[in-house]
């Protein structure tokens, strides 16, 4: 017997496993606990000589080292020399976990949208009135509207949604947003707020856009949601 043959002759007492006469699962297993290294396939001659090895690395490893890496190891541990042309290396794609690409996917979506939707405050400001006020994010600047209102749910349905409009009046690059109502609906056994608007841009004809939000925390939220869900598209052409 060779000394490579002798190198890679291996069957661990107590193991059941195929017959391996040239010790190519101990190769592969060597290999296969390199750095960077995902998995590896030895091929052999009928005379167990190393005709290939082939190596999976994680992407950002680079092939040169891992094939000296391979060389090194089978030279150290075995004492079997392969010659580095018989060595291939390929690559995986960076694999993120799918919660990471979720998180990232939502983190750029916000990003790419004009206007982004931060509370909406509801105060008393005197005898059977509240002071509504809606809080947006335009390019990491904070920008508000407010409305004072009766204190009645259709009065504060109304008043969140015309605060949202204010607010957004503030950062429109062109044009104005008027809003013509929004008020709650029932549809699916679920409560939603429906707003309709109206944007004007120089001396065309006023464009209507519509917008829903089912109620979730507040009707107050819903509406202001809803007047974005009309605006947020046409708004975003426009900066």
């Amino acid at each position: 017997m060779t000394d490579p043959e002798r190198a890679l002759e291996t069957r661990t007492s107590g193991e059941q496993r195929m017959p391996d006469p040239w010790g190519v699962k101990r190769a592969e297993n060597l290999l296969q606990s390199l750095e960077g290294v995902l998995s590896a396939r030895v091929v052999v001659s009928p005379v167990g000589e190393v005709t290939e090895v082939h190596v999976l690395a994680q992407a950002g490893t680079h092939p040169k080292q891992v094939v000296r890496n391979v060389e090194s190891a089978l030279l150290a541990q075995l004492g079997l020399k392969v010659d580095h042309r018989k060595i291939s290396v390929a690559q995986t794609a960076d694999v993120k976990p799918i919660e990471a690409l979720e998180q990232s996917a939502v983190r750029q979506a916000a990003l790419k949208r004009a206007i982004i939707f931060q509370k909406v405050d509801v105060r008393p400001s005197r005898a059977s009135r509240v002071a509504i006020t809606v809080s947006l994010m335009v390019e990491g600047q904070d920008v508000t509207g407010e409305v004072d209102c009766a204190d009645t749910s259709k009065a504060r349905v109304q008043g969140a949604a015309r605060a949202t409009v204010g607010a957004l009046d503030k950062v429109l690059p062109q044009g104005t947003v008027e809003l013509d109502g929004c008020k709650l609906v029932k549809a699916f056994d679920m409560e939603f707020a429906f707003a309709v608007v109206h944007c004007v841009e120089g001396r065309g004809d006023p464009r209507m856009l519509t917008g829903t939000c089912e109620v979730q925390d507040s009707e107050e939220r819903a509406a202001a949601l809803s007047v974005l869900d009309a605006t947020n598209r046409w708004i975003q052409s426009r900066r």
